[in-house]
């Protein structure tokens, strides 16, 4: 008994260390300590090897991750799930948007407070508050937008809506769908619908598990993990389906004070019509 107690104390620490970084919101972390503690639990168990994991998750951490310079020929594209009041901030924002020289960012849970983000960085923005809520889907453009407008959608609880904005020949949506599988579905072919027969891009989170077959657009997102669910379970909740574009490059960004991990896309026009399809995006 005396030695199952000696090996409990040392236990106490990683145990600690993974209820804080749930409450960190650091699923990484608390992944790698939870992988930890249950490998502790075997005969070999070994305190030292449970702190060298816990060291590398702390350094590891979720640290800036910085792209490389977007083609030439691209437009390069960021979605993010701000986390409403206590998430990513303005400054954090347009810090990223000029860190990366993003052309568009379709964002999700912005308050008002991010309509000061053209003072920082220059640009247009539309954002549109879901009824009776702080936040809702916004818009973001370097180079001005046009016809920017809100689409219902179909939902019950929280009713939802799409943030739709022409951008240089193309149609952009910004969307934040429910969390039910079968209306998460329904609403993002609305979308598709609403946005006609033009080139487009439809990013976001999408709160969708599994495969979505989205008439006329291929998904080109990044497969990785965006959202931790409770902290422990790895989702890929944010996507971007395109239609008239072809994927360059994406990538996962770090999450910084979301609760979601950034998106970020470089993005080729597949046709350039008549005054030129990305004349007003793509970087020269």
């Amino acid at each position: 008994m005396a030695g199952q107690l000696r090996q409990a104390e040392p236990m106490q620490e990683p145990i600690n260390a993974f209820a804080d970084a749930l409450r960190r919101r650091d699923g990484r972390a608390a992944r790698d300590i939870a992988f930890a503690i249950a490998r502790a639990r075997l005969p070999q168990f070994d305190i030292r090897a449970v702190e060298n994991v816990l060291r590398t998750a702390r350094m590891r951490g979720d640290r800036s991750q910085d792209a490389p310079p977007p083609m030439s020929g691209t437009m390069r594209v960021l979605s993010w799930n701000l986390l409403r009041r206590v998430g990513a901030r303005p400054g954090e924002l347009a810090a990223l948007i000029e860190r990366s020289r993003i052309d568009i960012a379709l964002l999700q849970e912005a308050t008002a407070e991010f309509e000061a983000l053209p003072s920082l960085v220059g640009g247009t923005l539309v954002r549109h508050a879901l009824p009776g809520r702080i936040h809702g889907p916004a818009i973001w453009a370097r180079r001005g937008l046009a016809q920017p407008r809100r689409v219902p959608l179909f939902s019950h609880a929280v009713r939802r809506h799409a943030v739709i904005a022409e951008i240089g020949g193309a149609s952009f949506a910004s969307v934040h769908l429910s969390h039910g599988q079968w209306m998460c579905r329904r609403q993002a072919r609305e979308v598709g619908d609403a946005l006609g027969h033009a080139p487009a891009v439809i990013a976001g989170d999408f709160n969708m598990v599994g495969k979505l077959r989205l008439a006329g657009f291929d998904e080109v997102g990044p497969r990785e993990a965006t959202h931790y669910a409770n902290g422990v379970l790895p989702l890929c909740l944010d996507r971007c389906f395109v239609r008239g574009f072809a994927r360059a490059a994406a990538w996962t960004l770090a999450r910084g004070n979301s609760d979601h991990r950034p998106i970020l896309l470089d993005l080729a026009p597949l046709a350039q019509p008549q005054g030129g399809l990305a004349r007003g995006i793509v970087a020269a």
